[in-house]
């Protein structure tokens, strides 16, 4: 089920608090508020232990507490200081019990015993190796983050951190006010629903609908909703503009003003965002060291430039990918082809300069009128248009049938024949290795390719294809991509680009 489905949904609960935002921080009073941590976990001795060493050492008496090992630290309970507070007139308060229980239970789940720590903005290091998560509530509305602090929020999502932000009881005031900080922090990405295959919804708990609820009003289910900003394919910012009450049986205790998940719904799903998170870590801290093509900057008649099509579905998800295809084209072809990649518009931009125009996404999109205009202007002109999903997300695949139908009103994507010279123009590519997500939501290791084309006189101007080619191209390590192994991801790459030039 795609976004648009279930939002009308979301919206409907959320619509239920009518009151301003301003008069709802007044009155609202949150009952989950100043309840203190669980001690930490210790244990007593049975009796006196005798040190191994000679006197003076002191032994342990019956009465002396002796300290667990900690666990490793996985995720920041962050807020901000009193003394970033101070003269702002901003009350701010967070809750501990909701990442308590959340903690504990992922760790149940999971097997495993991580803890986590509280920090605040001042004073965190801002390194995902110190801390991979950071976890933040609120009721209140946000005050403005200084620069500094955007700043090192904005570097530590990019070196592979996760921000995990919920809404306190639901609350719109929190939620207005952090829309507003995200904003500023990341301007030239957005904040924007998944839809309901997204592997948060199934990392570790199969989650196809979330209980909800509205002060003392009964629990109604509605889809299952998340909010995120992704860096490359991974979801960096995960927000939920609905309380997550892991610490909070909002059945048994309603809050007047409050919209809450139930408990055991919240739970699953936080035991998702953790199982998410350590199987997207290595990806994230690999994913900013950026590669360049060896031959990027250099000049030569043979070069040919490659476009890539700009649109609002996160369109350079895979940012790596490229280089490492034009290298393997270079080494592995005597064609001696130079290749270069220039972002286009193409409402804007001169798109008829370029014989092959490459497009890829991950979230649904739309064309004006006048981009899909040009294009077809500029596929009718003998232009080719090579389309990748790049995690096989059901969210682009839906947005591209809609807007290629738009395009070619007459004309349908249909598959490639398996015995289409373009699967052995350069490699033998008639079977090729799947990613193991991919595998294992087919049911094969090893399939024929599977593209998608646009067929007009025996010319193809549209190559699609649902499964992902690109992210195996960038060779990164990655858990959720649904498409084909990195070595033939890379050798189908080749031969696409290849027959696109040459025919």
């Amino acid at each position: 089920m795609g976004t648009m489905v279930f939002k009308p949904l979301l919206i409907a609960a959320l619509s239920l608090c009518v009151a301003s935002a301003g008069a709802l921080a007044e009155e609202f009073q949150n009952p989950k508020a100043n309840i203190p941590p669980q001690a930490a976990p210790q244990r007593r001795n049975a009796g006196e232990g005798m040190p191994p060493l000679p006197l003076p050492a002191t032994p342990l008496r019956r009465s002396e507490k002796k300290r667990e090992p900690s666990p490793p630290a996985l995720v920041g309970n962050i807020t901000f200081s009193q003394a970033s507070l101070k003269g702002t007139g901003v009350d701010w308060q967070t809750t501990i019990i909701d990442i308590e229980k959340w903690v504990d239970f992922t760790n149940a789940n999971i097997g495993q015993r991580y803890r986590f720590v509280g920090t605040d903005f001042s004073k965190f290091s801002y390194d995902p190796t110190d801390l991979p998560i950071i976890y933040f509530t609120g009721w209140k509305p946000l005050p403005q983050f200084d620069d500094g602090t955007i700043q090192h929020l904005r570097q530590y999502l990019m070196d592979g951190g996760t921000w995990v932000v919920h809404s306190n009881c639901g609350r719109p005031e929190f939620n207005e006010s952090f829309r507003r900080e995200i904003k500023r922090i990341f301007p030239d990405r957005e904040l924007a629903a998944i839809p309901t295959d997204h592997p948060l919804f199934s990392a570790y708990h199969k989650i196809t609908d979330m209980r909800v609820c509205k002060g003392k009003e009964p629990m109604k289910a509605i889809p299952p909703y998340l909010e995120v900003i992704n860096i490359g394919t991974r979801a960096a910012v995960i927000f939920s503009p609905i309380d997550l009450s892991c610490g909070w049986d909002a059945e048994a205790h309603p809050i007047e003003g409050g919209i809450l998940y139930k408990q055991e719904d919240a739970l699953k799903m936080g035991a998702n965002i953790v199982t998410y998170c350590l199987a997207e870590y290595q990806y994230g801290r690999f994913f900013d060291h950026q590669k360049v093509y060896h031959q990027a900057a250099d000049a030569t008649r043979d070069q040919l430039v490659l476009g890539q099509i700009v649109h609002n579905g996160d369109w350079d998800s895979t940012p790596h990918g490229i280089p490492n295809l034009l290298k393997t084209i270079d080494q592995s072809t005597t064609l001696h082809v130079q290749f270069k990649r220039v972002p286009v518009d193409p409402e804007k931009a001169d798109i008829f300069s370029f014989p092959v125009l490459l497009m890829t996404g991950q979230r649904t999109f739309s064309f004006t009128p006048e981009t899909r205009k040009r294009l077809r202007q500029y596929l009718d002109r003998g232009g080719t248009m090579i389309v990748d999903d790049v995690v096989g997300s059901s969210e682009f695949d839906a947005a591209f049938r809609k807007e290629i139908k738009e395009i070619y009103a007459d004309k349908a994507l249909t598959p490639l024949p398996a015995d289409h010279p373009l699967f052995t123009f350069i490699n033998d590519v008639t079977k090729v290795k799947l990613s193991p997500l991919a595998a294992q939501l087919i049911g094969a290791d090893t399939v024929p390719p599977r593209l998608e084309v646009i067929q007009i006189d025996g010319q193809i101007p549209v190559i699609y294809s649902p499964l992902s080619m690109s992210a195996g191209w960038e060779q990164l390590p990655r858990a959720y991509d649904k498409g084909y192994a990195d070595e033939d991801a890379l050798k189908l790459g080749v031969n696409v680009f290849m027959y696109a030039v040459s025919h």
